[in-house]
């Protein structure tokens, strides 16, 4: 009987030493990293947090202020907001995509001027990329890079971003949307794009900030068609800088241009992914529509370039042709110079072309016409050296649907017939699509000249705004 006794005593007191034992093993080996006070630098989870902070901005974590400079790899303590950058391959942990999206949901009244702007600088500074964490990104000289332009019209955005969910290898390319309006609406849209990497900025002028002030429509500015001597009366604000045909400049106009300049230089300049990048960026306007086969064939022009016209600069994706016959045309491109009303739909460059632009930004901030297109075709015919040689697709991969916009007033704005149109033509040369080859057919035949500038862009407050993206002046 005692025998038996001292057995189950013994027996009980193994299984607790044995349950004891396994317990903390089970503590130990589950512990959530970066809890210790250990140095976890080599832990396992190396990607990108899925948000970037701009050069020298500052955020305090749990009372410790952080700056985060890109030139170094940095790998975060959860749940701490460092930042990191690979300029080949960026990836981005899961760990933090409960904190994605309320990063743009602060309740901001779209009338509080003062909240806005402060918002915006947060967001254009911090440089956030939603679905790192499922899809990366590399940034080598393969890439494409998608920066649209963005006013406030939802419904044309929704339709662009439908059509580009359909599109082959969209989740290889970082998608920009570069607005001027802050819209919650608009936020929601690109927030709910789930196709690609993606990132918003701001253009951080415009009107809706600007309200009562330049680069909006200050009170004390001059009436459009005031004469010169009527404006000197009434001692308006810009009463000596009208127009070359003496108009004086309309905000909502100007904003454009302004908008266009901007976000290439933050694109070009100021994004931490685009340091050392060598690929291309295509430009996009929000009504567009784009063909599935759009960043195959953005990739074939660019074979095409390097072994048939090395000295072309810049890709065009689109045109304006009423008739698109994509039995003849589907694999064939036109060479020609850069011209405005024909090459300005889906254009697709380098940081090289970036930075002839640039060299000229005196001659694009002094020139009186409110189009950047007009404006860069002058850059190309009197500034930027050789002109602007481009290659474009015979049969569009892009189709422009708005009806209604800037410059067109229709009675119907509904754009639904147009995406029709450029659905059906889609679905019934869809064979014609995805060429094996592209091959030159020709050159432009069209007659080159200097534009006529169009005015609307005399104000010298807009010249002086327009230097100041480069941290530059009139005077050198």
């Amino acid at each position: 009987m005692r025998l038996s006794l001292r057995r189950s005593f013994r027996f009980v007191l193994v299984t607790t030493m044995v349950v004891f034992v396994m317990l903390n093993l089970h503590v130990l080996y589950n512990a959530p990293p970066g809890d210790g006070s250990g140095d976890d630098s080599q832990s396992s989870n190396k990607g990108l947090h899925p948000n970037y902070m701009g050069n020298h901005v500052q955020h305090s974590v749990a009372g410790v202020p952080v700056v985060a400079r890109l030139s170094v790899a940095i790998t975060p303590k959860a749940p701490r907001p460092l930042h990191t950058e690979n300029s080949n391959n960026v990836s981005s942990s899961s760990a933090n995509k409960t904190n994605e999206k309320a990063r743009y949901h602060k309740n901001i009244s779209v009338s509080d001027t003062e909240a806005l702007k402060q918002e915006v600088k947060r967001i254009n500074a911090e440089q956030h990329v939603h679905n790192l964490d499922k899809f990366g990104l590399s940034m080598g000289p393969d890439s494409l890079v998608i920066l649209v332009q963005v006013h406030d019209r939802a419904e044309y955005l929704k339709i662009l971003l439908d059509s580009m969910r359909k599109v082959k290898d969209i989740e290889k390319s970082l998608l920009i949307i570069s607005h001027d309006v802050y819209s919650p609406h608009l936020n929601e849209l690109v927030e709910s794009v789930d196709f690609c990497p993606v990132m918003q900025i701001f253009y951080p002028f415009a009107q809706q900030m600007y309200t009562r002030e330049f680069p909006g429509e200050h009170p004390n500015d001059c009436p459009r068609n005031a004469k010169k001597d009527e404006a000197r009366r009434l001692k308006c604000n810009n009463a000596e800088h009208p127009d070359k045909y003496g108009h004086y400049r309309e905000a909502k106009y100007c904003q454009a241009k302004h908008h266009w300049i901007w976000k290439l230089q933050h694109v070009f300049e100021d994004l931490h992914l685009m340091k050392g990048y060598e690929g291309n960026v295509i430009l996009l306007e929000d009504d567009y529509y784009l063909s599935e086969d759009f960043i195959f064939a953005t990739h074939m022009l660019r074979g095409l370039r390097e072994r048939d016209c090395p000295e072309c600069r810049m890709l065009v994706l689109g045109n304006y042709d009423k008739n698109q016959n994509y039995a003849m045309n589907g694999a064939k491109v036109e060479r020609a110079y850069w011209i405005s009303s024909k090459h300005n739909m889906g254009m697709t460059f380098n940081i090289s072309l970036w930075k002839n632009i640039k060299s000229c930004i005196k001659e694009f901030c002094r020139f009186d016409d409110y189009n950047w297109d007009w404006t860069l075709q002058h850059l190309s015919m009197k500034c930027i050296p050789d002109k602007i040689r481009l290659l474009v697709m015979k049969a569009s991969r892009i189709f422009h649907i708005g009806e209604c916009g800037m410059h067109k007033k229709a009675k119907n704005c509904d754009p639904k017939a147009k995406v029709k149109e450029a659905e059906t033509k889609l679905v019934e040369n869809r064979k014609h699509l995805y060429p094996n080859m592209v091959s030159v057919a020709g050159d432009s035949r069209l007659k080159l000249r200097d534009p006529k500038p169009n005015g609307g862009w005399g104000d010298i407050r807009d010249h002086d705004l327009c230097l100041q993206y480069f941290n530059t002046s009139f005077v050198t």
